[in-house]
């Protein structure tokens, strides 16, 4: 189960060794050794789960915490800290974290603890499909080929991402910023309304009537879905 993943650790050993393993798994991982700069990175872009070190330079994994939550950040928070006392798990709690993972650790109980902080909050897709129906609508994502009451359908690249990610999230809601950094995580400068303009053209393409869809719907103040 794939995720967008910020990692804040001082350590560099310790963060890289936690990179690569997430990333080994298939989560994109941004990493960042300093609190404000994690800070920075967290209000700028969109994450499904934070693994905060307690101590950070800068600005605390504690202070990181309460920040990114005063800011509206709703994903899964895990703290990774030395130190066991039972008030510093407290701290981390009241904070708004999830959950707390002391050092050392073992990196299957490190991966277990981000699978289900995600299936607890909603974040982890269905199984991933490499083919999908709906309606009259054929998708085969391997072979990047889409088809609608038989008839090849031209999707580009970028529409064929958004499908998937539609589809490998079906029945949740997937905000436009979340849509913009899976989608289009390599053009950062691109902004929201180029998620609703693909959309509008998936609509076009897979829709029975584009102005009532049936399947990729609005959800209004919040982003869009793929009802199944």
């Amino acid at each position: 189960m794939s995720s967008r993943i910020l990692l804040a650790e001082d350590a560099p050993d310790v963060q890289l060794i936690v990179a690569d393993l997430l990333r080994g798994h298939g989560h994109q991982v941004i990493a960042s050794g300093d609190g404000r700069e994690a800070l920075r990175i967290a209000t700028e872009q969109s994450f499904d789960v934070m693994i905060l070190d307690v101590m950070l330079p800068g600005l605390s994994g504690f202070d990181l915490c309460r920040a990114v939550r005063q800011r509206g950040f709703d994903g899964g928070i895990l703290m990774l800290t030395a130190r066991a006392q039972v008030d510093d798990r407290v701290q981390g709690l009241s904070m708004g974290a999830d959950d707390y993972l002391i050092k050392p650790f073992d990196s299957k109980e490190l991966l277990a603890r981000v699978s289900a902080l995600l299936r607890r909050l909603g974040k982890a897709p269905l199984t991933p499909v490499l083919q999908f129906q709906f309606g009259e609508v054929t998708v085969d994502f391997e072979r990047r080929e889409a088809m609608r009451a038989g008839i090849p359908l031209n999707l580009a690249a970028k529409e064929l991402q958004l499908l998937r990610q539609l589809i490998d999230y079906r029945g949740q809601v997937l905000s436009r910023e979340r849509l913009l950094s899976r989608v289009w995580h390599d053009q950062p400068f691109i902004g929201p309304r180029t998620v609703d303009v693909h959309v509008a053209w998936l609509r076009q393409k897979l829709e029975e009537n584009p102005q009532i869809p049936r399947y990729i719907v609005t959800v209004r103040g919040e982003g869009y879905c793929f009802e199944p």
